[in-house]
This record gives C-alpha cells, structure tokens and sequence, in this order.
C-alpha cells in the first residue's frame, strides 16, 4: 500500500513538474500560428473600433471647419466680402452672370484670385500633413518629416537649379523637383547602406542628406544675380501667390493617388507600427514597405514643392494634433491630417497676406513661427508631467 501511495505521489508530482515545464516552455516559444492569430485578431479588434462614433463627431466637426475656413478666407483680403456674398459668388456666379446678384469685380476677384490660392493651400497642407503621418508611422519616429529626411531639401535643389540654370522651357520645375525629391532618397539609402533596414540609421542619413542638399542650394543662390537670388530666396520660403486655376490638377491628382495607396496599404502599416518583429510575423514586407512609402511621400512632397515652394513644421505638427484628437490608429490619423491640414495652411496663408499692409509674407515664415511656439508648449507640459 506504502508502494502505491508513493508510486501515485511521485506520478502526480511528476505530472504537476511536467505541467510547469510546459508552462514555462510555452511562455518561451510560441506556436506562430497562434502569435498570427492572435495578432490578426487585435488587427481585426482596431478595425472594428476605427469608425466609431466619437470619431465620426471629429470628423464631421473638423470638416465643417474646413468648409467655414474656406468661405471665411475667401472674402478676407484687400477688398473684404461677406461670407453670403461668397456662397453666392460659388453657387451663381461660376460662368455667366445671369442669376449673379454680386458685381464682376467681386466675382473675379473670388474666383481668378482667391479660389485658386485656397484650394493650392488647402492640398498643400493636406499633402504635407498625410506625408507627414505616413514618415512618422513607418519610422516610428515623432519628429519625422519630409524635412528630416531630405525629401524637401531635394526637391528644393532641383527646382532651384531649373529655374538658376536651365529654361524652365526645357524641363520644367515639377520634373526638377521630383527628379530632386528622389535623389534624395536615392541618397539616404545608399548613405545608409545595408543598415537602412534600421530606422535610427536611415533617420541620420536622411539628416546629413538635407544638410548637404541645403548647402547646395544656398550655393546656387549665392552664384545667382540679385534679382534671380531674390525670387528664389522668396520662393523656397513658401508662397501661395502665383496659384492658378492651371497648377491645381496636378497636385490634386498626385495627392488623391498618393493618399488611395496610403489607405489600400493601412493594415500593413497599422502592423508596423507595432514593431518590425510584429509585422515580419504577420508576413509583412517591411523594408519594402517602408522603402515604397519613402518614394510616395518623395513624389507628393516634390510636386507640391514645385508649386509652392518650401514650408516647414506642417508635416510635423498636424500628426501630432490629430494623433491627439482621434489616437494611435493610422487610418485615423490620415483622415483627420488631412482635413486638419488644409484648414490650418488656409488660415497661414490668411495671416500671410493680412498681416502687413501691402505686402505678403512667405508662408514659410508663418509656418515657422507657429511651429516653433507649438513645440516650445510641448515641451513645457512634457516638462511639467515629468516633474510631477
């Protein structure tokens, strides 16, 4: 009886070691089927959540924002217009004038002047905000922007060298910034060499290629005459000016393209944002991934550069505003970027044709001074959590 007893006590023992054994050996080494399901199913979880109500009312409020934006800095300027007279002037006034209760020069003014210049500020500041978000997702770096990684700074270059050096008859600016946006990237990754799988290195060379691409520049405008150094020095700040009816296809059609790819592309960037490891499980191309959204950003950030020029900070404030408002959720954020980045560049370009009499500041200017006020509160309520 003693036997049996022990045989029984040892063979729970046993069992029980065996258990733990397993347990500890499971907390090991997972089964990937499992770790995929798993991941599928918290993939599936946020999806469900991605159009909730709470975020619709943010939406729905911000883009009733952007159509006030609209109409209200459509009648701000030299000659003021009510925001009745400016529906009016959209809904009646667009070809003859039957029917058309405002005068021709009040209809000209809203439609070959103020028009043009809003809707180029409008997909200007969605076009940076959403290249923005995109560079700060896939590196999973916050200060990450088309500035950080040169892409601008290219794009500045090539514009730059066409309208020094070559007739803008020969190759035009857009073919000059976009063939400058892409050397950039092409330079960034070779800078990086096998390590531009790391995103702290590639982060680094997209640093020292803006550096040096700047430097460039700065030298063909010192090469330049004074009149040829003064419009391209006014042109890199940012301006809104010279927009017409004729330049707006272009962006729109890149930025409408570019933002498709973004959303057909989400889970797999929803995914990597959870880590390289993560989305590697999911069977994610990563580097690849990650290389074909730097060429996107490249091509969206060189035409619009080509059309307005340089203009900093938005690409780095508006995802950190919408991230805040709707969360982590990539989907999210692009739809909010987008709608947050138009109405914020439309009221730039307000204060920059409002705030000196007779004259126009560059919008790079703006941009510059409200984003540096942005992070300086950052940083004091980062300051003030850390203390407490």
């Amino acid at each position: 009886m003693k036997t049996a007893k022990s045989d029984n006590s040892l063979n729970k023992q046993s069992s029980l070691n065996f258990a733990d054994k397993s347990r500890q050996g499971g907390k090991k080494q997972a089964d990937p089927s499992t770790v995929y399901a798993k991941n599928a199913n918290s993939l599936g979880q946020h999806f469900q959540q991605g159009f909730s109500s709470q975020f619709a009312v943010f939406m729905f409020t911000a883009v009733l924002l952007l159509i006030f934006s609209a109409l209200l800095a459509t009648g701000i300027g030299s000659v003021d217009l009510s925001i009745a007279d400016v529906a009016h002037t959209l809904l009646y006034c667009r070809g003859s004038s039957e029917g058309c209760e405002v005068s021709e020069i009040s209809r000209q003014i809203v439609w070959e002047l103020r028009m043009p210049r809003i809707l180029m500020a409008l997909i200007t500041g969605a076009g940076l905000s959403v290249t923005g978000a995109i560079l700060q997702s896939v590196t999973r770096n916050p200060l990450a922007d088309p500035y950080l990684f040169g892409i601008s700074s290219g794009a500045s270059l090539g514009a730059v060298i066409v309208m020094a050096s070559i007739s803008t008859a020969v190759v035009s600016i857009t073919v000059g910034a976009l063939i400058g946006g892409i050397l950039s990237v092409f330079l960034m990754l070779l800078l990086a060499g096998k390590a531009a799988t790391n995103v702290e290195r590639l982060l680094l060379s997209g640093v020292a290629v803006s550096f040096m691409l700047s430097a460039f520049t700065s030298l063909i405008l010192y090469h330049s005459g004074p009149e040829t150094a003064a419009t391209l020095l006014f042109w890199l700040m940012g301006s809104f000016s010279n927009s017409q009816w004729s330049e707006i296809g272009l962006p729109l059609v890149v930025l409408v393209i570019g933002v498709s790819l973004f959303f057909i592309y989400r889970r797999w960037l929803l995914a990597i944002q959870a880590g390289d490891e993560s989305a590697q499980t999911l069977g994610v191309p990563v580097n690849q991934l990650r290389l074909f959204m730097l060429v996107i950003c490249a091509v969206i950030t060189a035409v619009l550069v080509a059309h307005v020029g340089g203009i900093g900070f938005v690409g780095l404030m508006i995802p950190h505003i919408s991230r805040f408002i709707v969360g982590p959720q990539i989907h999210r954020i692009l739809l909010m970027a987008l709608v947050l980045g138009g109405s914020f560049m439309i009221w730039v370009d307000v204060i920059a044709r409002s705030l000196l009499d007779h004259q126009v500041l560059p919008v790079g200017i703006v941009t510059s001074a409200l984003g540096s006020l942005f992070f300086f509160v950052i940083l004091k309520h980062r300051s003030r959590i850390d203390s407490v």
